[in-house]
């Protein structure tokens, strides 16, 4: 399957003496969440951020980590994007890491932003249910669908992360698949138990955690060196699970450290 892709490269020599740097978003979001970051590394590198499948403006269909792996894969393929230094977050943190692990030849730097190869990556169990039971008008604007989801969704950013995933207008609906998302929840918060033999990615991989965030622990850390030998491990001070969002300039400066470090 080919993602839908948002590509930025304001400098021409960017396309010919950098690697591009890729961006996969996570469960609910979409490729404009990554933004900010991407137009200040556009100044120096070629981007691509990805919809994932069922988000944004992607095709629909069934998810597991390697499938969405395959899709990333792909897509990279199209666009002749390979090698790359690839960032993903939460769910697409997971997608990145299968990504290295079945394809280290197309993934050159890695980076996993608050998420671990293990069981986690989503705050919130009971909104699926309620996300099904939402019944829409038949004309909807920004303000009126904040009405809408504020009695399911209580947190205000997790609202408008949601707000997003809707047509707004006439005739409003999910954009998302959300069937094939709840469908596949489960495996999305869980990491597949079986691995191919030997599955083990060998280049330079940094993991980012908000200091608040509770999705990269200890107990991980076994895991994370066994797939990934030559991790390192930062965090980043009074940011949550969406680093990215709440400390933006720490977060680059973290990205461009690592790219320096490694070439």
């Amino acid at each position: 399957m080919l993602l839908n892709v948002i590509e930025h490269t304001h400098e021409p020599s960017a396309l010919c003496h950098t690697l591009p740097i890729v961006f996969l978003h996570g469960l609910f979001g979409r490729a404009r969440n990554f933004g900010f970051v991407q137009r200040r590394l556009a100044t120096t590198h070629r981007t691509l951020a990805l919809d994932l499948r069922n988000h944004g403006e992607s095709p629909h269909g069934p998810m597991s980590y390697p499938i969405m792996a395959q899709d990333v894969y792909e897509t990279l393929k199209f666009h002749m994007a390979e090698p790359c230094t690839l960032i993903g977050h939460s769910m697409g943190g997971k997608t990145a890491m299968m990504l290295a692990l079945l394809y280290p030849q197309s993934v050159k730097h890695l980076i996993i932003v608050d998420i671990a190869p293990d069981h986690g990556g989503f705050s919130y169990p009971d909104l699926p249910q309620k996300l099904e039971t939402i019944v829409f008008p038949p004309k909807l604007d920004l303000h009126k669908a904040n009405t809408l989801l504020q009695p399911v969704i209580t947190d205000n950013a997790v609202r408008q992360l949601m707000i997003q995933n809707i047509r707004l207008g006439e005739n409003p609906g999910w954009i998302i698949g959300l069937h094939e998302i709840l469908t596949a929840l489960p495996l999305i918060v869980n990491w597949p138990s079986s691995l191919p033999e030997n599955a083990c990615y060998t280049g330079p991989t940094l993991f980012i955690r908000g200091e608040n965030s509770l999705y990269i622990q200890p107990q991980n850390y076994s895991t994370m060196r066994h797939l990934f030998p030559h991790y390192t491990l930062e965090s980043i001070a009074s940011a949550g699970h969406w680093v990215h969002a709440d400390a933006p300039q720490q977060f680059l400066a973290c990205i461009k450290h690592f790219l320096e470090t490694h070439g």
